[in-house]
């Protein structure tokens, strides 16, 4: 061929490809048409809603016109908002990890608008038919997504089922860390503990009327589960000490971040990438009783409701904090008070075991956390004062040792005048523990330059103040709190570098120590005693780990160890059954 015709036959190849580029780009109409709209999602307490303006493809304007979340949620919803304004969409907007439901509603609802402005109907909604499998596993938690990934690696098919649209439940907002003794993380960092004195320690937080089986069995365990954790991906290389333990324990991640988000993030990851079936916004209403076995669940969804046959079920739905009704039927004295709960933290499951006689055990021993931002019901973890924080009245004095356990300085809050305090530390603190970081980008820090102006903000007595900021750094000093007790080990640093921080904080309900009653296996009993076939139970939807006091630390090494567990016996049980 001549170069002539081989440069002409280029030209005409480059010309077509060209022609055929401009004519698939004119021919594609504007994704978003102009108008307003408005669309749903889900937030922590329930439905919220948003109206969008949009022109020439992009998001000109937005509004917020309905949340039921706490003001606190309300402020990150308006961000977001203020984000997706700011950007024109929603690409690449931050989302808010201390306020995991809120975001994720909040861009829900945007998707929603976005899909009407588009010419679409609602999102596509998936409806399920009745089908089989080998394990059912309720809820998305800590316990469940820990128990289906142990029944997935037995060799078991197993669906997940959670009612609500995203997965974590409270494990999501679970800051301090994972208790955990003898673990290989400890042994690396030169910490010296021991399986005894974590039992010790747990029988007494919990005024020994815990199930010493089952603390011996989530101790015991703890070190292992940690590994398998580490495995996965989980960052537990940060060890503290949370109110109530001897010895540092609790495993967090590096620098001292939260755990809850984190953990969920990668035991999701894995399930997803297991391909294990996990299904949201699908509720369960009941279980199936075949000749006093369990024999599947009943769902329900948006779409309409089906059954699943499945061999064994395992329940870990959480506790019942967010069930006013039942908190104050077995606890009277907490009606009115928060919660730290996120909204699906129901009890459903306590109705659900009745079917069988299931039986409950410690229901009335109901846990608040001292240190949550009243009105915005958000807890500042114990890790600050572990890391050295001191509680303040409005008198400007101590009342108590700051790692008395929660139930203790919960009431010795509720003493003082306005039934609230101040948690004060400085920048040694806050250099110590990355979780601050997020208290301070949501605004929750008031701040002083120095003692003196601190106070003032905070319409304290600076005198009395500054003495006992003075008092307490000398306790550090001489390693002695004569005045309340509080251990040289947890007294880590003196409070002396500016700026100086405070959060007002008081009780609100945080977790319920009572539940359905278990076995180590974690098979559900039913009130003679008897284990029910077929039925497994782990996490805050149980009772008997925890006794009348939930150590901080507790509830992750709870979640995991028994999620865990679970997942292993309701396999061993399925291969028993289709032995049979």
């Amino acid at each position: 061929m001549k170069k002539s015709n081989i440069i002409a036959t280029i030209i005409f190849i480059l010309l077509s490809i060209a022609c055929i580029i401009a004519i698939t780009t004119c021919s594609k109409a504007p994704t978003i048409q102009d108008g307003t709209w408005s669309g749903d999602g889900e937030g922590f307490k329930g439905k919220l809603s948003v109206e969008i303006t949009t022109k020439d493809g992009k998001i000109v304007d937005a509004e917020l016109t309905s949340i039921q979340d706490s003001d606190f949620a309300k402020e990150y919803a308006q961000q977001i908002v203020n984000q997706v304004v700011e950007k024109g969409t929603i690409k690449g907007v931050d989302a808010i990890s201390s306020a995991t439901y809120t975001t994720k509603g909040v861009l829900d609802a945007f998707k929603n608008a976005i899909d009407k402005a588009s010419g679409k109907n609602d999102t596509p909604k998936v409806s399920y038919s009745d089908t089989e499998t080998d394990i059912v596993v309720i809820g998305a938690g800590g316990a469940g997504l820990s128990a289906a990934l142990e029944a997935n690696a037995d060799g078991m098919d197993v669906i997940i089922l959670e009612k609500m649209p995203i997965a974590g439940g409270n494990t999501n907002y679970a800051t301090g860390g994972l208790n955990a003794s003898e673990t290989s993380v400890q042994k690396k960092l030169g910490i010296e503990d021991s399986n005894e004195q974590y039992i010790q320690d747990t029988m007494i937080g919990g005024k020994n009327i815990n199930d010493p089986v089952l603390v011996e069995t989530m101790v015991e365990n703890s070190s292992d589960t940690v590994d398998w954790l580490l495995e996965m991906g989980v960052d537990l290389t940060d060890v503290g000490k949370m109110a109530g333990s001897t010895n540092s324990r609790t495993h967090r991640p590096a620098g001292g971040a939260a755990v809850g988000s984190h953990l969920v993030q990668v035991l999701e990851n894995q399930v997803k990438n297991r391909g294990i079936d996990i299904r949201y916004n699908n509720e369960v209403t009941g279980l199936i009783d075949q000749d006093g076995k369990v024999a599947g669940v009943i769902v329900e969804t948006p779409e309409g409701n089906y059954k699943i046959n499945s061999k064994a079920v395992i329940i870990a739905t959480g506790g019942f904090g967010a069930n006013p009704e039942i908190i104050v039927s077995y606890k009277p004295e907490l009606e009115g008070f928060g919660t730290t709960n996120h909204s699906g933290a129901t009890g459903d499951a306590l109705e659900w075991i009745k079917v069988f006689d299931g039986d409950v055990v410690d229901m009335e021993q109901i846990q608040t956390h001292p240190t949550v931002i009243p009105e915005k019901n958000i807890m500042i973890t114990e890790a600050v004062r572990g890391n050295g924080a001191i509680m303040i009245n409005r008198d400007g004095k101590r009342f108590g040792s700051e790692m008395a356990t929660r139930d203790v300085m919960s009431d010795a809050i509720l003493k003082q005048k306005g039934k609230t305090a101040f948690l004060v530390f400085d920048q040694g603190v806050r250099d110590s523990l990355k979780a601050i970081e997020g208290y301070a980008k949501q605004g929750l820090l008031t701040v002083g330059k120095d003692l003196k102006e601190l106070a003032e903000k905070l319409k304290i007595d600076a005198g009395e103040f500054e003495k006992s900021v003075k008092k307490y750094n000398d306790a550090v000093e001489k390693g002695l709190d004569e005045e309340f007790g509080r251990k040289a080990s947890e007294m880590p640093r003196k409070i002396e570098i500016g700026p100086f921080y405070a959060v007002e904080v008081g009780p609100a309900v945080h977790h319920t120590m009572g539940g359905i009653k278990i076995n180590a296996d974690t098979e559900v009993l039913n009130k003679d005693g008897n284990v029910i076939p077929g039925l497994y139970a782990a996490g805050e939807v149980t009772g008997g780990v925890h006794g009348a006091n939930r150590l901080g630390g507790n509830a992750v090494a709870d979640i995991t160890v028994f999620g865990k567990i679970a997942g292993d016996k309701a396999s061993e049980y399925v291969e028993i059954v289709e032995a049979e």
